[in-house]
This record gives structure tokens, C-alpha cells and sequence, in this order.
């Protein structure tokens, strides 16, 4: 072995030393999520999937890509958590009926008035009163917060990145585009509602500080984060 190879060996730690060093980056991963999951997730079943990502990190970091371990790490670990919530399926076949019923309402609403459908005006459509649709968009804050929540924060360079190590450049171009979609359907959003994914997507907020911020209740937040996602859902759809 020459000189610049001995160094080069040096300049990259082992697969052992990148997973013990980073092992504290899957437990702040595993809490993050954990706050906005529902307390039937489980706190050791995050972590025990991060670890398996962070292995799979270890194994497959390439240098040369030009990202830090840490950025390519918390990729595949906080991949490997949102896998483990969707095998869980905790969210009832009930609220993905309702949520679409509410999104089909706000797409017919807007086509007839050419304006965002108010929270009123979608009970009204439903036939049902305005506890029962506060009561939708409390469910549909949860149940497709972690989709979401994937698709804002890691955008189009997680996607091909992930595709890419798994064979599939087809699948990489249909979900950056879905990406793209996303972004351009958050802009269209109302602005308060726009505020509020900003509030706890980009500068992670919980739903109590950003009630402060706005000068509303937790629950008011709440509803208004549930009606961002349905109205989301609803323009993507469409």
C-alpha cells in the first residue's frame, strides 16, 4: 500500500466508527418524529428502525457524493422510521374515508365559488356540523402528518438519492415531480394556513407555540394544520 492510499484509508472512518459516532443522531431523529406521531408509536420501535438505517447508511455513504455522513444518515434513518409507522397502518380505514369526502367537498366548493372553501361552507356540503368536520381535520392531522412531513422537509433530493440506490430511476422522477407538485400546491395555499405548515414543518414548532404566534388555541392550530393537509390533498388530487 502506497503513502496516499494509507492516507486516504485514514481520511474515511470504518463502517463501525461512522455507526457509533452517529448513533446519538437516531435517538434526536426518533424524538422529533415522536412528538408529532400518535403515543401508539412507540419510541423504541423508531429507534430500533433508525438503527437499521444507520447501518444502511454506514454501508452504502459514498464521499465522493460530496454530502457529510450526518446528511446522508439522517436521510436514511429518518427513511427507515417512516417505514416502520406505515407497516404499523394505526390509522382507521374511517378517517381516510372522511378525509376524502372533505377533500372532494373543498374541490367542489372551489369550483363553484372560484375561492377557498371556508370550514363552514364544507360542513354545510357534508351535512354534518362543525364539531364533526373540527373533529375530520383533528384526525387528518395526524394520521397523514408523517407523509408530509417527509415529502416538505426532504423534497426532491432525498427522492432520487433513495431511488437511486434502490435500482429505480423511474420511481425517483415520478416522486420528485410529485415533489414539485406538492411545493406548488403549498403556495397556493391561504396564507394562514401556509403559515401554520411553515410554523411546524421549516422552524419546528409544536402546535402550542404556534397558537402563541397566531394568538389562537392549541385545538384552533390543530384544526387549521388538519385543513392545510385535506386542502393539500384536495389540489393534488384534482
Amino acid at each position: 500500500m502506497n503513502a496516499y492510499a494509507s492516507v486516504a484509508l485514514q481520511a474515511f472512518p470504518s463502517q463501525e466508527d461512522l455507526v457509533t459516532a452517529n448513533a446519538g443522531l437516531v435517538k434526536r431523529i426518533a424524538c422529533h418524529l415522536a412528538a408529532r406521531l400518535p403515543a401508539s408509536v412507540e419510541m423504541d420501535d423508531l429507534v430500533q428502525a433508525g438503527m437499521l438505517g444507520l447501518l444502511e447508511a454506514a454501508a452504502t455513504f459514498d464521499p465522493a457524493r460530496g454530502a457529510s455522513f450526518e446528511t446522508w444518515a439522517g436521510i436514511r434513518i429518518r427513511g427507515a422510521m417512516l417505514d416502520e409507522v406505515r407497516k404499523l397502518d394505526w390509522t382507521p380505514r374511517s378517517v381516510h374515508r372522511k378525509v376524502r369526502e372533505v377533500a372532494e367537498a373543498m374541490r367542489a366548493i372551489e369550483a363553484r365559488t372560484g375561492r377557498a372553501a371556508e370550514g363552514r361552507e364544507i360542513a354545510a356540503h357534508l351535512g354534518i356540523s362543525l364539531d364533526d368536520y373540527h373533529a375530520i381535520l383533528r384526525d387528518a392531522s395526524a394520521s397523514r402528518l408523517f407523509s408530509l412531513d417527509e415529502a416538505l422537509e426532504d423534497g426532491e433530493q432525498r427522492l432520487p438519492a433513495a431511488a437511486a440506490a434502490d435500482g429505480a430511476p423511474e420511481q425517483a422522477l415520478a416522486q420528485a415531480q410529485f415533489a414539485r407538485r406538492l411545493a406548488e400546491a403549498v403556495l397556493r395555499l391561504p396564507e394562514r394556513e401556509r403559515l401554520v405548515l411553515s410554523l411546524y414543518y421549516e422552524r419546528e414548532m409544536n402546535l402550542k407555540e404556534i397558537g402563541a404566534v397566531l394568538e389562537v388555541t392549541e385545538s384552533r392550530v390543530c384544526q387549521i394544520h388538519g385543513q392545510a393537509l385535506v386542502r393539500l390533498r384536495s389540489m393534488l388530487e384534482a
